[in-house]
């Protein structure tokens, strides 16, 4: 059988098919948030991040990985020495796979919510054995995440793109009164007074367009946790704090013949980046951001990485 969609769905439900006591990833790039989902999971789990072989680790993934290794009981996370770009899920009993999924789809929000991007495919039984055997040869040339050192991660890291500096203000310097920072304080919108977006301007996607790809025309349509896929894709965001949230690439703007995103955004709760930052920036909740709000913080503007496939890191440090 193939899958298209709902893939996130599909692998952490899988398990209910087969009599397993163990899930293992082997994914060429990860996000923190799906590892973080595996705690629910009645079993114990193994995460490989293949790719650190040829491109290691960048730190606040690293970090925020870290992280969830110590906070997680049924879990342990791997980096390969080895350069690995397979996506493998494998459910296993007593050592033996029962049953594999692979294909295209990273153990990431990116890689697994976008329906039709990526795929999953079920292998057959004759596939166990040798796919066991690939399995321990990644593992035989792993390390456990909490063995890397500083120097290997400043020695092996990449430098994967630049860092963009996003505006919070608008054109006429200050905070918009309905949009960005304050989406939701728009009365005629469908929108909660803490709802906010971070603008993506032309000139950020011409300066600094390994940062922002071309968005794909997906069919519309609504997937299980609510969100109309067409141009939307799905990020990870870890914040220079350590905090982690799911975000989309949102909107469309024309560039060269291409499509592009124009503004990022929480998901599934549109409030929750507007939430953080006025927590951040000490004004209330419900209550509109200005520009001195911004200038007693310490800067208006945010500093945007690409911390690998889909997972980005945000720095609003002063």
């Amino acid at each position: 059988m193939l899958f298209t969609e709902n893939l996130e769905e599909i692998i952490f439900n899988r398990h209910q098919l087969f009599q397993t006591d163990e899930l293992v990833v082997i994914s060429g790039y990860v996000g923190p948030k799906p590892i973080e989902r595996l705690q629910n999971l009645p079993f114990h789990t193994k995460v490989i991040y293949g790719m650190y072989g040829s491109e290691g680790i960048k730190r606040p993934l690293h970090n925020s990985l870290i992280g969830l290794q110590n906070g997680i009981e049924n879990l342990n996370i791997f980096y390969s020495n080895l350069p690995v770009h397979s996506k493998c899920y494998a459910w296993r009993n007593r050592g033996q796979i029962v049953h594999a999924l692979v294909g295209s789809a990273n153990f990431s929000t990116n890689g697994l919510t976008t329906p039709f991007r990526e795929i999953l495919a079920e292998t057959t039984y004759d596939t166990f054995n040798p796919l066991n055997d690939y399995i321990a040869k990644v593992l035989n040339n792993s390390q456990s995440c909490l063995e890397i050192g500083v120097n290997i991660l400043a020695d092996t890291a990449q430098n994967i793109g630049t860092t963009c500096l996003l505006t919070l203000l608008g054109k006429d310097g200050e905070v918009q009164n309905s949009a960005g920072l304050n989406w939701g304080q728009n009365p005629n919108n469908h929108t909660r007074p803490n709802d906010a977006y971070i603008k993506i301007r032309v000139q950020d996607i011409n300066d600094f367009p390994e940062l922002f790809s071309p968005k794909r025309n997906y069919p519309i349509h609504q997937d299980t946790r609510g969100r109309v896929t067409r141009h939307n894709d799905a990020i990870e965001i870890i914040w220079d704090d350590g905090i982690s949230m799911e975000g989309l690439l949102e909107g469309s703007q024309p560039i060269d013949g291409m499509t592009y995103p124009k503004q990022i955004s929480s998901f599934p709760v549109k409030s929750e980046l507007g939430e953080y930052l006025r927590n951040r920036l000490g004004v209330p909740l419900g209550q509109p951001v200005r520009k001195f709000h911004l200038d007693r913080y310490g800067r208006t503007d945010i500093a945007v990485s690409l911390l690998g496939e889909g997972v980005y890191k945000f720095d609003f440090s002063i």
